[in-house]
């Protein structure tokens, strides 16, 4: 395939609004397209240019963009970042400014999309002191013999933003459209491949060996995720269930095939070399092969630390060694997903619990089993007294559904109003905060994966936190209009309020009263953020209790 083809698909798709119909029209596609280049456009469709369970990222960011384009048309960095903060849509700028330059060409290579995929791979594996001249050599090269609309999607792949509206979920139902599988197959095997670009390619090629994928070992899937609920409507619900401490810790899945043993982050990527303590204590009590699932606190005297102090352990880079000294890290593992290379996602949790036990000689996290509020009540209360966050209400008779935030497990919390938004932009501050970003512009998520603006927060954020952000979001910066800034929108905050109201003043219809920054959220990635479906559920919880 061409890239241009590609490139002129995502535009027909970009123009459709209907969920249905976009997925009606790329199922038509995925029939006609190669098997051997169906897995990478499925990946490029979703702006995505690697397996999701892979750790490997393209390293180029907006700035490396542009400089890439303004050798390319001939002009400087100035012009296109300010084309860029004219605009706001890089992928449009890049499309104009190289229709303005295409009349001077003599001279290009045709792109076709595997050796735009292979290009992409090099210079993800780029390494050393040469490789970001490396990795701009590949953008020049890419862009100069791109067409307009070619550079278009060029810009948003090598950003990894499409904005073409192609979620998870329209992939999904295009491949059962396409090759006439059952939902439930291929939602089970994407739990399982964490990879939509697999399970298309085998759905088109052998659709039999989709019933019997399995996950493996480092490659990562993605983790059974809570929502809020309460002690009471679970009870009613289901009767028997399984009551957990809920750590304020750092996610984490722990992988061990023989002496090789990995361990990754909630947003998939490895910490096996940030974590040499975790990762030893895991494997010696590991008694068999496994992939298990589980929370990483920090100790001191006894008593957990905030999660901030795992962070801190986790981002180390250096003298990680006299880290391990200073802070402690015990790991509370609390499922199982495959034992011996049999995977065991399908399994009731209550059986899986039985296996963890059985194969873990330390760190299994305590567990009581109730179908007593009161009992229930007590042991949330002595988690709260032993220094952490709340309980973890359980169903008993149910799968591991990687990816899923249901009402299968359930968070019990003190504080139950806090909302985790990507971060989109930010205001300039002012007076002595004047060089800082000042107020930052926050988003929730639609079904199909799209940001919408719900608010805005500037309380809770001292100096030196404004110092820290300021330093993570300055190299995120794709727009400028005003004292207004717009980022990549790969940072999580996690947002305290005090109501959530309707409002026609943000895309989202709601808007936080009284939005507060509590932390930011390094273990989080903007797919996990909070979903228009979940808001209307807080909003509805929240109107009952009134």
């Amino acid at each position: 395939m061409r890239f241009l083809e590609f490139a002129e698909i995502c535009s027909r798709i970009e123009k459709i609004s209907s969920r249905l119909a976009m997925a009606d029209a790329l199922a038509g596609v995925f029939q006609t397209i190669p098997a051997e280049e169906l897995s990478v456009f499925v990946r490029f469709a979703r702006g995505r240019i690697f397996p999701d369970w892979s750790a490997e990222k393209l390293m180029f960011g907006p700035s490396l963009l542009y400089e890439a384009l303004a050798y390319v048309i001939g002009k400087k960095k100035e012009y296109v970042i300010s084309a860029v903060n004219s605009s706001g849509d890089t992928g449009s700028v890049v499309e104009g400014l190289l229709a303005k330059r295409e009349q001077m060409m003599f001279f290009s290579e045709e792109l076709e999309l595997m050796d735009v995929h292979a290009r992409f791979l090099s210079m993800a594996q780029s390494q050393g002191r040469r490789s970001q001249q490396e990795r701009l050599r590949t953008a020049q090269y890419l862009l100069s013999n791109a067409s307009p609309i070619e550079g278009r999607y060029l810009s948003r792949l090598i950003l990894e933003e499409m904005r073409i509206g192609v979620g998870e979920g329209v992939v999904k139902d295009a491949v059962s459209k396409a090759f006439g599988i059952p939902a439930e197959t291929v939602e089970h095997a994407h739990q399982a491949l964490n990879d939509l670009g697999e399970v298309a390619l085998l759905a088109k090629t052998a659709p039999e060996e989709l019933l019997k994928v399995h996950i493996t070992p480092f490659k990562p899937v993605k983790m059974m995720l809570a929502q809020a609920g309460s002690i009471k409507g679970m009870l009613e619900t289901h009767g028997m269930l399984a009551a957990e401490n809920k750590y304020d810790g750092s996610r984490f899945q722990f992988h061990k095939t023989g002496d090789k043993a990995a361990i990754y982050s909630r947003r998939l990527e490895e910490m096996t070399e940030s974590l040499p303590d975790v990762v030893a204590k895991l494997s010696a009590a590991a008694t068999h092969d496994v992939i298990i699932d589980g929370e990483v606190i920090a100790i001191l005297n006894g008593k957990p630390m905030p999660f901030q102090t795992v962070l801190r352990r986790i981002r180390r880079k250096h003298d990680i060694d006299a880290a391990q000294e200073q802070i402690e890290l015990r790991p509370c593992v609390f499922d199982i997903l495959v034992c011996d290379g049999k995977t065991l996602i399908d399994l009731p949790f209550s059986e899986r619990r039985k296996i963890l036990t059985e194969v873990m000689t330390d760190y299994v996290a305590p567990q009581m089993v109730s179908s007593s509020a009161d009992e229930i009540e007590a042991y949330y209360h002595a988690a709260l007294d032993a220094g952490n966050e709340g309980i973890m209400l359980k169903v008993l008779d149910t799968p591991y559904l990687p990816g899923n935030r249901g009402k299968l497990w359930i968070k019990i919390k003190p504080e139950v109003d806090t909302i985790d938004l990507a971060v989109t932009g930010a205001e300039w501050g002012e007076g002595k905060r004047a060089k800082m970003f000042g107020s930052f512009i926050l988003a929730c998520q639609d079904e199909n994966g799209e940001l919408l603006e719900i608010s805005r927060v500037a309380t809770g954020i001292d100096d030196a936190m404004l110092s820290t952000l300021y330093d993570l979001f300055k190299d995120r910066v794709v727009a400028e209009h005003g004292k207004t800034v717009s980022f990549e929108p790969d940072v999580v905050f996690e947002v305290g309020y005090a109501e959530l109201q309707r409002s026609t003043n943000y895309p989202a219809g709601y808007a936080l009263r009284f939005p507060r920054f509590v932390r930011l959220r390094d273990d989080k990635d903007a797919g996990e953020i909070e979903t228009i479906e979940s808001l209307h559920r807080r909003y509805s919880m929240q109107n009952k209790e009134e």
